[in-house]
């Protein structure tokens, strides 16, 4: 009895460091600019963030994010009038990543991140809605997603538990070979 005591007792002081760091959790939403290298588009969406302590300065953090459909402008010029007409794209991108974060202390903190996860492209011609992000979502299939991996790093800045946080990173999209892609988030997070 003494024995199983005992190994319950350093059991419990193994994890309380663990137990401790769980106590500690961000949530957070951003507004997303994504330049698509390949063709130089510029994608601008929202997405939400949640992570929780795993050690001292690291974290465990997953996002998700929706970028509208691009519009892009063209002219054209005739003996008359020199028309200019806006055309939609209708191309969505919704992004998902996972991975650590690695964090200094403070009230200002400077990160660094790698995260994995999919990037999935898909063409939908109706208008941008709450609906057609769980569309998104549901309806994924494995030809449209694309294994993305996202090195980055920001700051993030907290007074009390209120902060907000810029990063900034390369979402590397693999098909056909690696494809880099600028990635700029900013918005307000909320840690407890």
């Amino acid at each position: 009895m003494k024995r199983i005591a005992f190994l319950l007792l350093i059991s419990g002081l193994g994890f309380a460091p663990l137990a401790h760091a769980q106590n500690h959790a961000e949530v957070g939403a951003f507004v997303d600019y994504f330049k698509l290298g390949e063709t130089s588009s510029n994608f601008v969406g929202f997405g939400g963030r949640a992570a929780f302590n795993v050690a001292r300065n690291v974290q465990i953090e997953a996002e998700m994010s929706y970028d509208f459909n691009r519009v892009f402008t063209e002219g054209f010029t005739d003996n008359t009038s020199g028309a200019i007409t806006t055309t939609n794209s209708n191309l969505r991108v919704l992004h998902g990543l996972f991975g650590p974060k690695f964090q200094t202390s403070g009230p200002v903190r400077v990160f660094v991140t790698v995260k994995g996860g999919f990037t999935n492209f898909r063409f939908d011609p109706t208008p941008a809605s709450f609906d057609t992000f769980t569309s998104s979502v549901t309806n994924l299939r494995t030809s449209n997603v694309d294994a993305a991996l996202y090195p980055g790093g920001g700051v993030e800045a907290f007074l009390g538990p209120i902060g907000l946080r810029l990063e900034v990173g390369d979402e590397i999209i693999f098909v056909n070979g690696a494809r880099n892609n600028w990635k700029v988030t900013f918005g307000p997070q909320i840690r407890f």
